[in-house]
Formats: structure tokens, sequence, C-alpha cells
């Protein structure tokens, strides 16, 4: 599973991305406080809100403090936990996770400036390049000026 990134968990938690980013963040809350079972156990403990390493109370505390990127951190860290002990919750929390990256939330936006002197060569702008390769020529030496030599 890859770990939640602290910006998404953040900016869900903020009411960023509209009405889906509600919807996502509202979808983590009920699949937190869903019944936690362990790997070895095939009853659930008792609510999901009093177990400890369940998530709950860390999605509470960045819910109350939604800038709180320590408190992001820490949902992140108890979410990742929870899904290495618990199968099915780690199953559902990456198919949360797939929906949830969907939400334009402003997390690693890119804004791409360039200004002043000369440039030679290609120039990429963009985000998330995954999987490519840029492979350009080296650009040609200068042209001698004239009078020099």
């Amino acid at each position: 599973m890859d770990p939640i990134t602290i910006g998404l968990l953040a900016a869900l938690a903020g009411g960023a991305g509209g009405e889906l980013g509600r919807q996502a963040w509202a979808g983590l809350g009920a699949l937190v406080r869903r019944p936690f079972r362990h790997a070895d156990d095939s009853a659930p403990s008792a609510d999901a809100g009093a177990v400890p390493g369940s998530g709950a109370a860390e999605f509470a505390a960045l819910e109350a403090a939604p800038g709180d990127r320590d408190r992001a951190d820490a949902l992140s860290s108890a979410l990742a936990r929870r899904a290495a002990t618990d199968p099915r919750f780690g199953a559902d929390l990456d198919r949360w996770h797939e929906n949830a990256r969907l939400v334009r939330t402003g997390d690693g936006g890119t804004h791409n400036r360039i200004g002043g002197g000369t440039f030679q060569g290609p120039v990429l702008q963009g985000r998330d390049f995954s999987g490519q390769t840029f492979t350009t020529p080296p650009p040609p030496p200068p042209a001698a000026e004239p009078g020099r030599g």
C-alpha cells in the first residue's frame, strides 16, 4: 500500500476538492470508524473509536485542526499501521485512496516560470512525470563572435 500523503489528508480535512473532497473525507471517516479486525482474528474488536491504533483518534484530531501537518502525519502513520494488521481494512483503504487521488486538492500543484536570460535546449514543465525518460542532445556550442578567434 502506498502511504497516504500528508498533503492529501490535510487538504481533504480542510474541505478542499468541493463536494467530492467532502465525500472522500466522510468515506475515510466511515472506514476508520469501522470495527477493527486483526489478521488472525475473525471477530471484530469493540468500536474502532475505542481501539488504540484504529486511526479514529488521529482522524478526529485532524478534523479538529485541518491545517496541522503533524496531525495529518499522525493519521497517515496510523492508517498504514492499521492496514498492516487488518487486511480487509488495508484493501478498503487502497480502494479509498485510489478514488481520493482523483479529487483536485491543489496538493503538489506546479507553478512553473522561466524568466530573464537566454536559454538553449528544451524545457519540460509539468507534474508527476512517472516512468518516462527524457533525453535530448546537448545544445550546440555558441557561435564564435566575428573578430574573435
